[in-house]
């Protein structure tokens, strides 16, 4: 059977229609109703005062082995979730050993339980589109598990099992190891990820655990009964918060947890001291550094030094200097990639950490020809801001940019729960919330040159470039005085043969 074709024979002209509809468009400007006007500059435009944050109500208690854990409802969908932080973290991991963190936080979960297999484990949690997962980062271990409402029980139960009862499935843990050893053969494939992994070392130290690397050789120190025993120091309920956000009763889950983790044993009282871990100096004091990188025709470079931690009396302040100093509105945006065109990306931001010292950290990327005015240009901003006060509407456009900013933290249930958990895991207080965003609103301009003048220390600036050399036109040796450029080896140590 043929198919017609529809043409448009018998319609009107598209122009027909536009002459109808201009004398409407004429009536309603004329009204009032329709205006037209000029694109206004972001400096022009006004914003309403941000949100207070409000908590959403909460419960705090303990159960008899000492876990802590906190409840919150939510009732918009029908899903629950939760989160439990572990004391520990891989800074506590032997250095020669270096990974064993990274190894369990992943087998925790891919390993299967006493009870259930891999396998087992990850057919029970598809079939309800639920997910447990595990992890260890520097400072901390979590577990956390999603579910919908009407699969709770099944769902947390598997996660009691995952947190009580890991198997360790041997041939995880060779599966993880030999996933990590993938990932150090490609580690220098990224031109970030070596100046972050090799910055680090600088400021720390390479030996220090908030700057070591996993090698061939440290993986093949680990063994399963050095995970099991890794797990065993830490895992105890009385090293544990947890936090359950979604749709449930606060009685029901306090009772679910009750049965599944109430007669988990506590362990003996961990005490440890952070602060014998925390760096007291900077390993490099100053000084230009480069990684040879021939094939690159740009380069990312880091600039920084030794920074704080976030319980400083000046972090608000800090904040504020960050927004004068950062994003489409910041001084480094405006200066160095806008008016002189330096840049791809620039940044400079005062990092803290919530238990040891962060990093203040500026940098950026940028062609190869262009690297040396870029580090002077950054070095003159941080002089400058150090040096000249900040006018009033900086300081009101990065004190607006950077309430707004926190406001989002409290987007939901689930991030007001992870932050209050967080505040008290690393011993903050109750109210850090409001303590921080009253500081950063009573910043002013004198504020944010004295912290400016406190905390950015050019002579302690270290500088690590990641590019081509034969390209970086003023060479680095001009940006110091007696002309010292120091390269760093970045290449990979093979694997033991044994």
């Amino acid at each position: 059977m043929s198919q017609r074709m529809v043409t448009s024979k018998n319609k009107p002209p598209k122009y027909w229609i536009v002459l109808l509809i201009l004398p409407v468009i004429w009536l309603l400007f004329n009204a009032g109703i329709v205006t037209a006007e000029s694109a206004k500059h972001y400096t022009d435009l006004e914003f309403a005062p941000p949100p207070e944050i409000v908590l959403p109500p909460f419960e705090r208690f303990e159960l008899e082995n000492g876990m802590v854990v906190y409840l919150m409802e939510d009732r918009e969908l029908p899903l629950v979730s939760g989160t439990a932080l572990i004391r520990t973290g891989d800074r506590w991991e032997p250095g020669n050993q270096t990974g064993l963190g990274q190894i369990l936080g992943q087998v925790l979960r891919t390993g299967g339980t006493t009870l259930h297999s891999p396998n087992e484990l990850n057919e029970l949690l598809e079939r309800r589109a639920a997910s447990v997962e595990t992890s260890i980062d520097t400072t901390s271990a979590s577990a956390s598990f999603s579910a919908l409402s009407q699969d709770l029980n099944e769902v947390f139960g598997l996660f009691a099992e995952v947190l009580r009862t890991p198997a360790f499935a041997p041939e995880q843990i060779e599966l993880a190891k030999s996933q990590q050893g993938g990932a150090i053969a490609r580690r220098n494939d990224s031109p970030s990820a070596i100046a972050s992994r090799e910055f680090q070392k600088l400021i720390y130290g390479e030996n220090s655990p908030y700057a070591r690397t996993i090698e061939y050789q440290t993986l093949s120190n680990i063994s399963r009964s050095d995970v099991v025993q890794f797990y065993q120091r830490y895992f105890h309920p009385n090293n544990m918060i947890l936090g359950i956000v979604g749709d449930f009763e606060k009685a029901e889950m306090r009772r679910l947890i009750e049965q599944k983790l109430g007669d988990w044993k506590p362990g003996p009282t961990i005490s440890k001291n952070i602060a014998e871990l925390s760096p007291t100096a900077q390993a490099q004091q100053g000084g230009v550094f480069l990684v040879e990188r021939p094939q690159l025709t740009q380069s990312t470079i880091q600039i920084g030094h030794l920074g704080g931690e976030l319980n400083s009396p000046d972090y608000p302040a800090l904040s504020v200097l960050n927004g004068v100093m950062n994003g489409f509105g910041g001084r480094l945006f405006n200066q160095v990639r806008s008016r002189e065109g330096l840049a791809y990306s620039v940044y400079g931001v005062w990092s803290p950490r919530y238990d040891y010292p962060g990093m203040f950290i500026a940098g950026g990327q940028t062609r190869s020809e262009a690297t040396v005015p870029f580090i002077q240009s950054v070095f003159r901003e941080i002089e400058r801001i150090r040096t000249e006060p900040i006018t009033q509407e900086e300081l009101q456009y990065a004190q607006d940019t950077t309430l707004n900013s926190f406001i989002f933290n409290f987007a939901d249930p689930s991030q007001t729960l992870s932050r209050l958990m967080r505040y008290e895991y690393y011993g903050y207080p109750e109210d850090f919330i409001f303590q921080y965003r009253r500081g950063v609103e009573a910043t002013t301009i004198e504020d944010v040159q004295r912290v400016a003048q406190k905390y950015l220390n050019p002579n302690q600036l270290v500088t690590l470039v990641v590019g081509n050399p034969m390209e970086i036109n003023p060479p680095l040796s001009s940006l110091t005085p007696d002309k010292t450029v120091t390269s760093i080896d970045i290449s990979i140590p093979e694997p033991s043969r044994s």
